[in-house]
């Protein structure tokens, strides 16, 4: 088999760096490198050619989970016309939404890497970059009336319980008490 070119190489990173954001979201960072490579559609030998290590791996996927999330935080601007109040209200519909709920390999970082960042090093890479992501998202979402981090954390909290309690009437509660109180005055 012959080398691969310059672009392949490029390609399959972006590839690995995307399935790998997706797979720490859903399984946490303890998701094996040979069980990223597999859903990549990668072999396991390969991964060493594009990164020197995983922690190299979780940084980078980190930082991809958090670019997402501002994209969408932008094309939420973009639909709602500019009107950050009526872009934050969808955002908030979503986010304490069933479908996100049951969805955290495609959903936000924040809630999805919260323990396992929780137990990173203060000085590694990817806890930086996650602590870098809240204050963006806090900031976003702060109003005129309402602050960005109680609004953040109300959403987190609701979130990772409403994923602890799914399959019980308590699970769809959470998510519509929260949701009603983060709209009620925004």
């Amino acid at each position: 088999m012959g080398r691969v070119s310059q672009a392949q190489a490029e390609e399959n990173r972006r590839r690995v760096v995307e399935t790998a954001s997706r797979l720490f979201r859903e399984q946490g960072t303890h998701a094996s490198v040979a069980d990223i490579m597999k859903a990549a559609g990668l072999t396991h030998g390969g991964f060493y050619k594009q990164f020197a290590s995983k922690e190299a791996l979780i940084d980078e996927a980190t930082a991809h989970a958090f670019n997402e999330l501002t994209r969408r935080h932008k094309d939420g601007l973009e639909q709602h016309d500019g009107q950050r109040g009526a872009a934050q209200r969808a955002l908030i519909d979503a986010y304490l939404s069933p479908g996100h709920r049951d969805s955290p390999a495609d959903g936000c970082p924040v809630a999805a890497l919260v323990t396992d960042m929780a137990r990173e090093g203060e000085v590694q890479e990817a806890r930086r970059i996650y602590t870098e992501g809240v204050g963006d998202f806090a900031e976003w979402l702060t109003t005129e009336d309402q602050d960005g981090i109680t609004r953040l954390c109300t959403m987190l909290g609701a979130l990772v319980l409403a994923r602890a309690t799914n399959g019980s009437p308590l699970s769809e509660e959470i998510l519509t008490t929260a949701r009603a109180a983060l709209t009620a005055s925004g």
